[in-house]
This record gives structure tokens, sequence and C-alpha cells, in this order.
């Protein structure tokens, strides 16, 4: 690797503002009308930057008030020369929040970046700057990639502990100076209130901030839009978001917990009984705390292409928008699937054409890990696998269609990358000892959670022939997170060799397990 060292934590951290240590923090501190605000915009929520190409990037932030958001970009930390960005009017229809898109940026460069929140009425009135740097891909292959990946945050009633240092493993992950990093989805969780307090096994306390929108499960979007904010009072978060892209997918708790469309609840929490109504609300809420680059298309779609240069591209899916109702998941035919006929067809063309040398998949739910959802007493499927060893049946249809196409097309260099299950593993799916076999052997990394209850290993389905080659997670459930088993995952990819390390770790960065994987196989 021959990444450039980052710049001090001082500079960029200028101009950020600290969250607070209260254990209970008030609504109006994300909800604060204009007219009861006096003074110059500010901007106490930090910045974050997505979807970052070799010339492009998204910056994202949130005003206390309407503001026009202004970007600053240049090479040096010092911003003696400058080149300036017109972004949105901030205002109450996004919940003040806006993204900027930069184009045209310098590949394989520091950029460093701050944004300025001036007064609609009077531009020369701005706030204090906040500030943050990313590194756009490199179009050299020579320079090589390293990105970080996990999921679930806040799940099960676990949220930001003082106590425990709030998400401490953001420090260890923003340590590796990563190009990027992945959340393969629960970045909150919209149906999991979160308590002042909660009786741990060993008699302690694990004590939470809390805000009167994580009382209780999120129904309106201003439920949803506090949802969201509630991580950004974490100051590790915000560090890392300041230093660090992101790409965002999306999974079942960003509205409610195995959600599919046309749902109908019978959670006797919920008022609103339709799941359509929720994921509508909890995708605008969604598209506006996060900068993804496909929300603002017509479509609005999560599904997307990042592209980082010769070396990687990475195929984001989208398994919860686009499925059929969850079931026994045993039927014999299924033409939609868990992506739906329309992102299928989009994947397998995106793969065709991608020369990348690596082709990551970030899957927000395992393959052959048996996931099941009974949450109205039946037994049925959450994900792909639902534990019949034999021949393809139900989801596992369209993914073994996938599996053929990648072999036939002689597509190289398929990783598949997801998160979901809360501990972390490595599968190694084998045509030799599966019932389906018209593929070539692939792996499956499993990561998270990030600060989340964790729980036992899945168990696998041998449809596609997986084997666990490493494991770790605990024996009983929603252990939480001062119990350990925390996790993120590394991958590093060589310049030189073009080979591809995955390192699965621990929440203060300790390797667990490493894999190292050749280019130009298909499947791989």
């Amino acid at each position: 690797m021959s990444h450039r060292p980052f710049p001090g934590r001082r500079s960029v951290l200028r101009g950020s503002l600290a969250a607070s240590a209260a254990l209970t923090l008030p609504t109006a501190l994300g909800s604060a009308p204009a007219f009861a605000l006096s003074g110059r915009p500010e901007a106490g929520w930090g910045v974050q930057t997505g979807d970052v190409t070799c010339d492009s990037g998204l910056v994202w932030v949130r005003s206390d008030r309407p503001a026009r958001m202004i970007v600053e970009t240049s090479a040096t930390e010092s911003f003696r020369n400058v080149r300036r960005w017109h972004g949105p009017l901030l205002g109450a229809d996004t919940d003040f929040t806006g993204t900027t898109r930069l184009r045209g940026l310098p590949s394989g460069e520091q950029i460093h970046y701050r944004v300025l929140l001036a007064d609609p009425d009077d531009p020369r009135r701005t706030g204090e700057p906040v500030t943050g740097t990313f590194r756009t891909a490199s179009a050299r292959r020579r320079d090589g990639i390293r990105f970080l990946w996990s999921g679930d945050l806040a799940g099960q009633g676990w949220g930001i502990n003082p106590d425990f240092g709030g998400y401490t493993i953001y420090n260890a992950m923003g340590a590796l100076d990563p190009d990027f990093f992945l959340c393969s989805g629960d970045n909150i969780y919209a149906d999991g209130p979160i308590t002042s307090s909660v009786a741990l096994p060993d008699g302690s306390t694990w004590r939470n901030i809390t805000t009167q929108e994580k009382s209780k499960v999120a129904e309106t979007l201003a439920e949803f839009r506090g949802n969201f904010r509630y991580n950004l009072l974490d100051d590790n978060l915000k560090r890392f978001n300041a230093r660090v892209p992101s790409i965002i997918q999306w999974d079942d708790h960003e509205v409610t917990n195995n959600w599919y469309p046309g749902e109908i609840l019978g959670d006797a929490r919920y008022t609103e009984k339709s799941v359509d109504v929720l994921a509508s609300r909890a995708r605008q809420a969604f598209s506006e705390y996060f900068p993804i680059s496909t929300l603002r298309r017509p479509d609005g779609r999560v599904y997307r292409t990042v592209r980082h240069g010769p070396l990687l591209d990475v195929f984001v899916l989208d398994m919860r928008t686009y499925r059929n109702a969850n079931s026994t998941d045993d039927q014999t035919t299924d033409a939609q699937g868990i992506l739906g006929a329309e992102q299928l067809k989009w994947l397998k063309g995106e793969l065709s054409r991608s020369r990348a040398v690596w082709k990551v998949i970030a899957s927000d739910m395992p393959l052959g890990l048996v996931v099941p959802d009974t949450g109205d007493g039946k037994p049925n499927i959450e994900a792909v696998a639902q534990g019949d060893p034999g021949a393809p049946l139900g989801r596992e249809l369209q993914i073994a269609e996938l599996l053929r196409f990648i072999k036939h097309r002689r597509i190289t260099g398929t990783v598949w990358l997801t998160a979901d299950v809360h501990h972390t593993s490595a599968q190694h799916y084998q045509p030799s000892r599966a019932a389906f076999s018209d593929f070539e052997p692939f792996w499956e990394f499993v990561s998270g959670p990030l600060n989340a209850g964790a729980f036992p290993a899945s168990a696998l389905d041998n449809t596609f022939g997986p084997e666990r080659v490493f494991v770790k997670a605990p024996t009983a459930s929603n252990v939480s997170p001062a119990g350990g088993y925390q996790f993120f995952g590394e991958v590093d990819i060589d310049g030189h060799s073009g080979e591809l390390t995955v390192r699965l770790r621990e929440q203060d960065g300790t390797v667990l397990f490493t894999q190292v994987l050749q280019p130009g196989r298909v499947g791989q």
C-alpha cells in the first residue's frame, strides 16, 4: 500500500462541535425551529462524504436552521488555494440536511474540504466552518486500496454509552487509514427503542444516551429522522465521518425488523400498520442523512455501482425493497426472489461490463446462512437459505441463476461481503460440496455488529456447498457490546500483485482471521 498519511486530528476536527455528555438530550437539539434561533448557522452534526470515485464525491452536512451550503476544497489543510462549490439551500423539507456533489477532482489525492453555512438573507454571515478530508480513488493500479466493512449500529437497545466510551470501534477503524467504509446495512434500529439503562448479566448497568425519538418505535418522518440523528451524537462516529468516506446500503432495521413490501404489521407497538408507509418515510430520512449518489434519481434506488479505479468495483445490493414476502421459501419457481427481476438484470449487466480486477458484491444479507423470520409464529425465512440442503428452492433459485451467469460469462474476482447476523465468519462455497454445482468457487465474509447485540452463529445450508472456515460468535443471544463480539472487516488490495487480503477484526482492531485471494480467477 502507498497510502498518504492523514493530516493531524487537530486539523480534521477544527470547527466541529463536541457532543453533550448528558445522558438525556432534548428533542430541540435536533429540531429547534429557525425563528427560535439567533446568531449564525451551525453544523453541530459534523460532515460526511460518500460514494467517492476517481474524480468525484458527495459532501453532506446538517444545519441548525435554514442556510445555504457552501463547500470549499483544497490540496492542503491550510486552504490557501480553494475551489468553491455552491450547494443547496437547507430547509425544513430535508430536515436542514444537504448534499453537494464535487466533480472534476484529481484522482488518488487527499482532498481537504470545509463546509460553510451561510445565512440565506445575508450570504456574508456564515457559521464556523466544519472541516474534513478524504482520498479520491486512484486511477493508478499501483497505489492499492484498503477499505473496511461492517454493519448493525445501536441495535437491541445497546446505544451510545458514555461510560463505555461511546462507539469506540470507529477509533480502531479510523486508525487503519481506510480509503472508504462500506456499511452493509442496519445503520439504525428504527424498531429498537433505547432506554436510559439496561441491567447486565454480571449485575452491572449499561447506560445509554437517550432522546425522545429513540424512546419508541419510529413511525413518523420526524421519528425516523431522529433515529439517524441519534448516532451522530457520538463523537467517535463524527470524527470517523470527517476523515473516511462511506458507501452505505440499507437492510431491514432502517424500517422495521424483517420487513418486506406489502407487509401489514401485527406488532402492537405500531399504530401505523402498513410497512409500505413506514418504508416511504424511512427512505426519505435515509436519503436525507447519508450522501448516496443514486437516491436523488427519479427511481430513488439504493442499489448502485461505485467504481474505485482499475482494481475495484463495488456492487451495492438492495435485498429489501424488491423482495417477495417472507415465507417458508420452498417454492419451486420464484421470478421475483430477493432482488427482483430488474435489479438482477442490472447486476448481471454491471458484472459483465466491469473491467476491475476485483468485483465486491456488497450484500445486505448472507447467501448460505439460514436466517429465520418467526415474528408471526410461522417458520418463515428472512434471507436466502431455508435449511433444505438439496436443490435450489425459493430465493435460492435467483442466486443460483446469478452464480451460473458468473461462471458461464467467465467473470473473475467476485467476493461477497455482508453483515446482518451479528457475528463474524468466513465461508467458502465449493461446487463439489453443493447440491447445485453449476458455479465456480467463491468466498463470502461476514462482519458486524458495530454496536449492537451479538448472537450465536447461524446454521449453514448446503445448497451451494458452504464450508465455514472461521467463525467467532457468542453462545448466548443478545450479548451487549460490553461483553465483546463486536467486529469489522478489512480488505487490502495490493497494487502490484493484485492480491486481495481479507482480515476479520475485533472491536479493538485485533486480527482474528486472514485470507489471501489471488486475482484473475472466475468466481473466486
